[in-house]
């Protein structure tokens, strides 16, 4: 079926050729940027305690911050 824009239906070639690889892509894409953001908190919160006396202290903290 022809809608008149030659761009849009060379958009919709180019991605009925790379639809296996883009499916691909966004299945099996994994990001650590959560996991990251926490070490980077529990980093700070590190630096500026200068280190606990009591580790139950630091995991309240810890605790506190990444929730």
């Amino acid at each position: 079926r022809y809608c008149g824009l030659a761009p849009l239906v060379a958009l919709g070639h180019t991605l009925h050729a790379w639809r296996e690889e883009i499916a691909t892509m966004w299945r099996f894409t994994r990001n650590n940027a959560i996991t990251e953001g926490f070490h980077n908190k529990i980093e700070v919160l590190q630096r500026q305690a200068y280190g606990f006396r009591n580790f139950q202290n630091y995991r309240l903290r810890v605790r506190v911050m990444c929730s």
